[in-house]
């Protein structure tokens, strides 16, 4: 049988925490650790406990969500984070996917949304609210590489980045694609190649960011 995905809840809001952790207890393959409100209740929390996923509010009162992505990197912890909020500026969305976040996903998406990002999330994919990939191709100042020309995409590796920022799993872009699941990876390699990046994250902000006329259009 397969292990849990062990979660950390991280909300300041009591009502809106209490009920999510009540939604995620009854779901199968979940197993939530622990919930707290503030970034120093998880990091002593994370010190003690083996966590898969991160379920992390941005707006946390006193403090923003994302500061915790710093003193995980210091402390050489590494595991999933998914940002759960009510909304967060295009320009936060861009650093957090440039630090390694695993997801975006807002508070008034459905439960079904929600399992499914975390699903998605805890098997090593990423998880974009489709409004959010929006406002972030929206709003970008796509600015041209200094040292390099842009390398133009194939066809397939096109095919292949839109998947991603669709939120499809490796699996799924296979299907669509009609190609087998190793040909995706070695193409989201390929694109890893060319964006410069190290993880979907990074590859997803680099292409919205940098490249979205020469990519995405």
């Amino acid at each position: 049988m397969n292990s849990p995905v062990r979660i950390l809840l991280i909300d300041d809001h009591t009502l809106f925490r209490e009920s999510l952790v009540r939604l995620l207890e009854v779901e199968p393959g979940f197993l939530v650790v622990a919930h707290c409100a503030s970034i120093a209740e998880a990091l002593k929390l994370l010190a003690s406990s083996a966590i898969d996923v991160i379920l992390l509010d941005y707006d946390l009162s006193e403090e923003v969500g994302t500061d915790l992505l710093s003193e995980l990197r210091s402390r050489n912890i590494a595991p999933r984070i998914l940002i759960v909020t009510a909304g967060m500026r295009d320009s936060v969305t861009r650093d957090a996917l440039s630090a390694g976040i695993s997801g975006v996903i807002f508070k008034h998406s459905g439960p079904s949304q929600l399992i499914d990002a975390i699903h998605r999330v805890a098997q090593g994919e990423m998880w974009l609210d489709t409004a959010a990939i929006r406002s972030l191709i929206a709003t970008t100042d796509e600015k041209p590489a200094a040292s390099r020309s842009v390398q133009p995409l194939t066809e397939r590796q096109r095919e292949v980045l839109h998947g991603i920022l669709d939120g499809l799993t490796n699996k799924e872009i296979a299907s669509k694609l009609q190609v087998s699941e190793s040909s995706i990876k070695a193409v989201i390699q390929e694109l890893f190649h060319k964006a410069g990046a190290r993880t979907r994250s990074q590859l997803v902000r680099i292409a919205i960011e940098k490249h979205s006329k020469n990519w995405l259009g």
